[in-house]
């Protein structure tokens, strides 16, 4: 019977929600002419306003609803994790790369062809991001490994977007899915897929059943898990690269449908109740959401806006939520040293040591010597003399700003990662993936819009300002019984999606027509940078690295468990939020610097451990060189590979990490408890 009431309700809120929707758009078409043609007394204008634009957007929204529920269930059945979605998957990425890269080619594809190559691209993901959490895991660590994959695969596509601006202009906004393109050729195209993946699901279902018991239980019950298994992805995925090839990767619906209805349904019929009344809810959120931006901002404004920014953070809030409910995963872990190699010889200290100071120095000198012109290593001793001459005077005071930006930047991240590495206990925890880049980036760059002529010491400060929010909400909504680190940087993961969503509303809304600036933002570059935006980032590396540094012994004891620090009188929660709030400060800067970054935090802590073992003392100082050489040669590399072109740092070092990322978490996949 509640089954019955949830579904009836749901048909309710569709039609509701459907009507009004075909009363919004930019037309003078109002609600008493769609009435009229809904009862055949319309006129011409009416009808073709209707099935120009409103009829073809309601039924993507729909289309579009229905196949994320439906797949998002799927996912998180496979998966047997409530966290699982085509979002946290990587399958979206996966799918939206695909399009974006027939795009960049020129090749303009038919809604079917191109929902082929979304769909090669969203499984080609899936299959990496399952593989490497394990499917089946409740743990999540599935976020985690899905959040890898999509940063690596959304750096290869802003590439393609900067790289093929022309041939792909349009698809930033639509990359955050938006249903201001909808057409019927493709609604018809993609509503056979849709319709047969969802019948095959629910034909499915009582194999769904058997497999949400185990491998084990299932398999003696007569089910072929492989094969079920199998079915299943290929059938969520193709139901993944129908939604985005229709309206781009809407975020989040896949995450929230199953859940709410889960929430909602009792447990009589299972699967084959819980897939279609996925599908039902998932269709409620898309047109709901569609339906309050056109209110909100009126329907010429929403034209701009990508419906899937609200579901985006709807998404983060249901994530989080799901986050604290998750059970801990335990605090009994190897501290990040305890995976790497330990410092051998005092011979090889010196030696290793010795290296990364010649690299650190050797950075910036080629940073000023590469780029769009080379420049000789006798005329940067002339410009350093004050002899060189205008033209060469004026490359290299521009070189000087983003080599100082960068070097600057890299250490930042690098000494925030190790503090909080140290303090969550976790290998994979870094600045990015607790959101505190997102949050503050989401200040520097609302103050940046609102205030254009906003100084670098402002910029510093509203970054600052947004670091702080940030951290105090993860940290506040992770604290439960104890700080789980896998809670703390799941919801940091939250933060940081619904971070980036609002960012991306705050340019479509604010500058819609310059994805250049969005795209250096979002992805981390030295492009116009100046020594006054230089300076802040200095004086917090200058003052908080030795703040960090003399509380090293009580960063080695936060890396082994909570009773030791305070068996030792170590105050810990104080500690803790002393360290954290340094970090948070220190990533604030670097954004403020240089933008969105992320990986950095995580690659050099554990470069510095590999090489001088780990002992707080050794790794910041080397953690810090190690993260100013790596940004300073991914900036340097992507002024000169593609010159006069250029590739963000941030790109170059998402490409980079992400592998050490994936690396990290297998090496750590035996060991955890």
């Amino acid at each position: 019977m509640r089954n019955v009431v949830v579904t009836a309700a749901s048909a309710v809120a569709i039609a509701l929600l459907a009507a009004v929707h075909l009363t919004q758009g930019t037309a003078d078409t109002g609600v008493l002419d769609v009435l009229r043609a809904v009862v055949g007394a319309g006129d011409e204008q009416t009808y073709a306003v209707l099935s120009g634009s409103r009829l073809p957007r309601l039924l993507t929204a729909l289309l579009l609803g229905v196949a994320l529920g439906v797949a998002g269930a799927g996912m998180q059945s496979v998966a047997r994790n409530p966290l699982a979605a085509p979002d946290t998957l990587a399958v979206n990425a996966g799918a939206y790369l695909a399009v974006v890269a027939v795009s960049a080619l020129g090749v303009s594809l038919p809604a079917l062809p191109a929902g082929g190559a979304a769909f090669v691209g969203a499984l080609a993901a899936a299959v990496v991001v399952l593989g490497l959490s394990g499917a089946g895991s409740a743990t999540p660590r599935l976020v985690l490994v899905g959040s890898a994959v999509t940063l690596a695969l959304q750096s290869i596509t802003i590439l393609l977007l900067l790289t093929y601006e022309q041939e792909t202009s349009g698809l930033f906004a639509w990359g955050s899915g938006s249903l201001s393109a909808a057409k019927f050729d493709a609604v018809a195209q993609m509503a056979p897929v849709v319709l047969v993946a969802v019948v095959a699901l629910i034909a499915m279902g009582r194999s769904l059943d058997l497999l949400a018991l185990g491998d084990d239980n299932a398999t003696v019950l007569g089910l072929k898990v492989r094969r079920t298994r199998i079915g299943a992805v290929l059938l969520t995925v193709a139901l993944t690269a129908a939604a985005v090839t229709i309206a781009g990767p809407v975020g989040f619906v896949g995450l929230c449908a199953p859940v709410i209805t889960r929430l909602l349904m009792s447990k009589e019929g299972r699967h084959r109740v819980l897939l279609p009344l996925s599908g039902l809810l998932g269709a409620v959120l898309v047109l709901g959401a569609d339906v309050f931006i056109r209110a909100v901002m009126g329907s010429a404004g929403a034209l701009r806006v990508p419906t899937g920014v609200i579901t985006t953070v709807v998404g983060a809030i249901v994530l989080v939520w799901l986050a604290r409910r998750s059970r801990p995963s335990g605090s009994r872990r190897q501290p990040p040293a305890g995976r790497v190699a330990v410092a051998g010889s005092r011979r090889r200290l010196v030696v290793t040591s010795a290296t990364v100071v010649v690299l650190l120095v050797a950075a910036p000198i080629v940073g000023m010597l590469l780029g769009d012109r080379l420049v000789l290593l006798g005329d940067l001793v002339n410009w350093v003399s004050g002899n060189t001459g205008t033209a060469l005077t004026y490359v290299l005071d521009q070189r000087l700003p983003r080599v100082l930006a960068a070097l600057t930047a890299g250490a930042a991240l690098a000494v925030s990662g190790c503090g909080i590495q140290s303090v969550s206990r976790n290998p994979l925890a870094e600045p990015g993936l607790l959101g505190i880049t997102a949050g503050a980036g989401l200040a520097a760059i609302a103050l940046i819009t609102f205030v254009p002529m906003a100084g670098a010491w402002h910029v510093a400060g509203a970054a600052g300002a947004g670091a702080t929010v940030a951290f105090a909400l993860v940290y506040g909504l992770a604290w439960r019984s104890g700080l789980d680190s896998d809670r703390l940087v799941v919801i940091g993961i939250g933060l940081w999606s619904g971070g980036m969503a609002l960012i991306t509303l705050l340019i479509v809304t604010s500058d819609p027509w310059n994805m250049a600036k969005a795209l250096t933002w979002l992805s981390g570059s030295t492009y116009g940078r100046t020594l006054d935006q230089v300076v802040p980032g200095l004086i917090a590396l200058a003052l908080l690295t030795p703040l960090l540094w003399s509380r090293h012994r009580e960063l080695d004891l936060h890396s082994v468990d909570d009773d030791t620090p305070r068996i030792l009188g170590v105050p810990l929660e104080r500690s803790r939020v002393v360290v954290l709030a340094a970090c948070g400060v220190l990533a604030a800067t670097a954004v403020a610097a240089i933008g969105v970054v992320a990986f950095v935090g995580l690659v050099a802590p554990h470069l510095a451990r590999s090489l001088v073992g780990g002992k707080h003392a050794r790794v910041i100082p080397v953690a810090a060189a190690v993260g100013a050489i790596l940004v300073s040669a991914a900036d340097t590399l992507g002024r000169t590979v593609v010159a006069p072109s250029q590739v963000p740092a941030g790109l170059v070092i998402s490409l980079l990490g992400t592998p050490y990322f994936v690396l990290v978490l297998w090496r750590t996949r035996a060991t955890r408890t």
